[in-house]
């Protein structure tokens, strides 16, 4: 038996010849391959009928206190750091609001002339009253900023005007919308879904700030993902195959901008239910420190410069008291500090610091080392809390991987060093883009859009939490005391996402019970201070008195409160029930009862007692923080609209004159013409220069719109000209391969003994209709063509390409109505091996080969269907991720 496949690429074909001699096979190859070409046609057209998918994208904000790194995952794209409009791959988390625009990242930063107006740094205050520690310490780093106390919320905000002011949160929001522009950009199309990467020691108001902040800017979180559990799972999505049963200990050392965290991971593969057996990786400890980073670095290295500045003595003021030069000199200290950690001196050197006075000093990395002497003692702590919380040695840690931009510097990495025991520090993944990359991977895993391979994360909550309550009991000599209780909700390193329940068995009426942080006597005094409220929430219920005198009889199973620390590490109170098991008679002939359970929710009122979130009387004010955030996004897509229009008036004028001077140009427009365009270009340049570069957006437009009026005739006749060849061959080559088809399917509809009359797919009069447009269409070409010969190139053109457009997709109208039809008819099985074996009898072989001219024909019409490619989507480099495609389908 010699099974032989003949298919076509669209699947709308298939023969299938069994158990025939190889005789007869080798006939058949022959005869079909012959005469197959309407196959190949209807293959062609399908391979470009426009997609039915539509592309959408993920992204991820790896939001950090000094820089933001965005990542953008989408169909053929699989994962890519977006560029900003520097075309860098990360971008300065700061804002410059000025009076009529604003200004992100380097170009905010720019703007040292008024510090004033720049804002930054803003992850130390998020979600921190106004008496926190933290604020007082970035009030003393950004002297320029007025923060003022918000009375509701107990928050701070910034005063830009007696009428304007702004939340850390609004500003945040705004960063974060500029993001979303420039991954939207990136990807060509609209992104709402992320991913944002927090510090692991954030709190619970301090991951509600950011969601605040996300939620002002228009995005859809998927997940906040703390940025060393990012960092790790990209470690273990590109390391997939060295993940086995043995459990590995790896440690992340990460020093930031604005902090410094060690985070213990364990990777092994684990089964599930689900999705057999998959890598996993676990957070086994953490250890942390809030304000040892390179930020701390280089405003010490920007103190020693204005010491340095006020000895030379040059000039009479103290260089500390003008924040312009002082924002200046920390912008040469972030320099400094790069230069030096591969340096071991470097000078530095800002021209007209202040009153026109130049700047120039050396520094060698021996004082840039003694000026941060007690940050480098501070190195070791985070790894011995890690250790710690994971209750591990060093000697279980397999290796130590850098990350984060200030391990760079060679004192912290000699430090490390000698503090972890190593023999060297691991180096072998991105520092700087780690934590995007692997949280765009858990977006992409989030998404329904796509299909990626498990990794599992268990994450771990750094803070313990409990619930606490006070109930009255009655002691055996009648006295009655309050006994307080405390049961723990998630105790520390508890992994999470987790649901738990907490029974109050006790309560017949309503009662008070308490949300609180639990035993924190593994951070410092001072930590504890710039943590904030120890007490999450008050939980008041109401109905529990009610329900239980409702069902009187009913045995109790007590109140029943459902929690859930979600996957970006916030605590929600789903709801409380008050359960309980009432006995009903199970049937009327058997005596033993059955007991029937009865649910009830209970009223819950909560008050927050760390730090409010807005009140839906600030929602619904006239400065409604997203309002206030839409009307700047006007502004700036007004600029935008501005200097695009500019640009394109500026291009259009410049690319016109030059075009002028083509011999295609040239020969479609008369001497009246040319003279005509080329002195109202020479126009419109000269008052570009006098008035353009100051005139409205409308006036831009006009004067554009003008100049392409103008030229429309001219451009019309060269664009026209330029598309005559390929349209008319397109014609020519579909005419021409419908034809052959007909041809060939009109010689079986006249044998109809080689196929019966009720198995035939097409009648004679749908192949002869066919014919007659194709004939028609020829002949409307030639005619046409002969006419437009006749025509000046200086002329209206009668040949358009959107008539020949419109002859394809008649034809193609035409064969698309034959291709569903043979795609929906049913053969009977019955009838296959008799049509071929009658088709063997009547159809011999030719005792002469094909000639030449056949066999040609035969390639041209064959190879286009053969070599077609069905698909237009990009092949992706990320053998973890794939599109969904019926996600998309509509």
């Amino acid at each position: 038996m010699l099974p032989v496949l003949w298919t076509c690429h669209s699947c709308i074909v298939t023969f299938s010849l069994h158990a025939i001699e190889p005789g007869i096979v080798s006939f058949l190859q022959v005869t079909m391959r012959e005469r197959l070409s309407l196959w190949a046609v209807f293959c062609l057209i399908v391979a470009f009928l426009p997609s039915q998918t539509e592309s959408v994208a993920v992204m991820s904000v790896d939001l950090g206190s000094e820089w933001i790194k965005i990542a953008l995952v989408k169909p053929g794209v699989p994962m890519e750091i977006v560029l900003n409009k520097e075309s860098r791959r990360k971008t300065p988390v700061a804002v410059c609001l000025k009076e009529n625009e604003r200004l992100f990242g380097d170009s905010a930063l720019g703007a040292v002339k008024n510090p004033k107006v720049v804002y930054r740094f803003l992850q130390s205050i998020l979600g921190k009253p106004a008496d926190n520690p933290q604020v007082a310490q970035y009030q003393k780093h950004f002297p320029e900023h007025q923060l003022q106390r918000d009375e509701k919320r107990g928050t701070v905000f910034f005063k830009f005007s007696e009428e304007l002011q702004y939340t850390p949160e609004e500003l945040l929001g705004m960063i974060l919308n500029y993001s979303r522009g420039l991954a939207q950009d990136f990807a060509e199309q609209p992104i709402k879904d992320a991913v944002i990467t927090v510090p692991a020691y954030f709190n619970q108001a301090e991951r509600r700030a950011v969601l605040q902040a996300a939620h002002i800017a228009g995005l859809k979180v998927l997940q906040l993902i703390n940025d060393n559990t990012a960092v790790a799972l990209n470690y273990g999505v590109f390391r997939r195959k060295d993940i086995n049963s043995t459990a590995q200990n790896i440690m992340f050392y990460d020093m930031g901008s604005g902090s410094t965290t060690a985070t213990i991971v364990t990777y092994q593969t684990v089964k599930t239910k689900e999705s057999g057996t998959q890598p996993q990786l676990q957070i086994r400890g953490v250890g942390f420190d809030r304000t040892l980073g390179g930020f701390e670095m280089e405003l010490r290295l920007r103190d020693h410069l204005a010491k340095l500045f006020n000895e030379q003595k040059k000039s009479k003021k103290d260089v500390r008291e003008n924040l312009r030069a002082m924002a200046k000199l920390l912008k040469e200290a972030q320099r400094l500090k790069t230069v030096l950690s591969a340096n071991a001196e470097h000078t530095a050197q800002i021209e007209g610091l202040m009153d026109d006075i130049d700047f120039k000093a050396k520094v060698t990395r021996s004082e840039f080392e003694a000026l941060c002497e007690d940050l480098f003692d501070r190195v070791p702590g985070p790894v011995k809390e890690a250790l710690a919380a994971a209750e591990m040695n060093m000697d279980e840690i397999e290796q130590v991987i850098l990350v984060g931009g200030s391990t760079r510097v060679p004192k912290v990495q000699d430090v490390l060093l000698k503090a972890v025991g190593k023999e060297e520090l691991s180096k072998n993944i991105n520092a700087d883009e780690a934590a995007a990359m692997g949280a765009v991977y858990q977006a992409a895993a989030l998404s329904k859009a796509f299909k990626v391979k498990p990794f599992l994360v268990r994450d771990a909550a750094v803070f313990p939490i409990q619930v606490e309550f006070s109930r009255e009991t009655e002691e055996e000599d009648g006295v009655k005391t309050v006994k307080h209780n405390k049961r723990i909700l998630f105790q520390r390193m508890a992994p999470y996402p987790q649901r738990k329940v907490i029974t109050f068995n006790r309560y017949t009426d309503d009662f008070v019970f308490y949300i609180n942080y639990g035993d924190l006597s593994f951070l410092s005094e001072q930590d504890l201070k710039v943590f904030g409220s120890q007490n999450l929430t008050t939980v008041k219920l109401s109905g529990v008195g009610s329900s239980f005198k409702k069902h009187s009889d009913a045995e109790s199973k007590g109140i029943k409160a459902h929690f859930n620390m979600d996957e970006s590490g916030v605590l929600i109170l789903d709801r409380v029930n008050a359960e309980k098991a009432e006995e009903t008679e199970a049937d009327k002939k058997s005596k033993p009862l059955k007991k029937s359970k009865i649910s009830e929710d209970i009223t819950v009122e909560l008050e927050v007692n760390d730090v409010l979130d807005p009140s839906t009387e600030d929602m619904e004010n006239v400065f409604l923080p997203h309002i206030r955030l839409q009307d700047l996004t006007n502004r700036d897509l007004e600029k935008q609209e501005r200097e695009k229009t500019l640009n394109s008036l500026e291009a259009f004028i410049f690319e016109t004159q030059d075009k002028m001077y083509q011999n295609e140009y040239l020969a479609v427009v008369t001497e009246e013409e040319k003279e005509q365009i080329t002195g109202k270009l020479s126009e419109a340049s000269n008052w570009m220069d006098e008035e353009g570069y100051t005139a409205g957006t409308k006036e831009l437009k006009e004067k554009l719109s003008e100049l392409k009026k103008l030229c429309k005739a001219m451009f019309f006749r060269v664009e026209e000209r330029k598309k005559w060849p390929d349209r008319l061959a397109a014609l020519d080559m579909r005419a021409a391969s419908m034809t052959s088809s007909i041809h060939f399917l009109s010689f079986f509809l006249n044998k109809e003994i080689l196929i019966p009359e009720g198995d035939q797919i097409f009648t004679e009069v749908e192949l002869k209709t066919l014919e007659r447009v194709i004939n028609e269409t020829m002949t409307w070409k030639n005619e046409t063509i002969a006419e437009q010969e006749k025509l000046s190139p200086t002329e209206k053109p009668v040949l358009l390409s959107k008539d020949i457009e419109a002859k394809l997709s008649l034809l193609d109208r035409e064969v698309n109505y034959l291709l569903n039809k043979a795609k929906f008819a049913k053969p009977k099985p019955k009838d296959k091996l008799l049509f071929l074996l009658i088709c063997t009898e009547e159809v011999k072989p030719a005792e002469e080969p094909p000639t030449a001219e056949e066999k040609e024909e035969t390639i041209l019409e064959l190879n286009p269907a053969e070599n077609t490619d069905t698909g237009n989507s990009q092949s992706t480099n990320h053998p973890d991720i794939s599109v969904d495609a019926k996600s998309f389908q509509h």
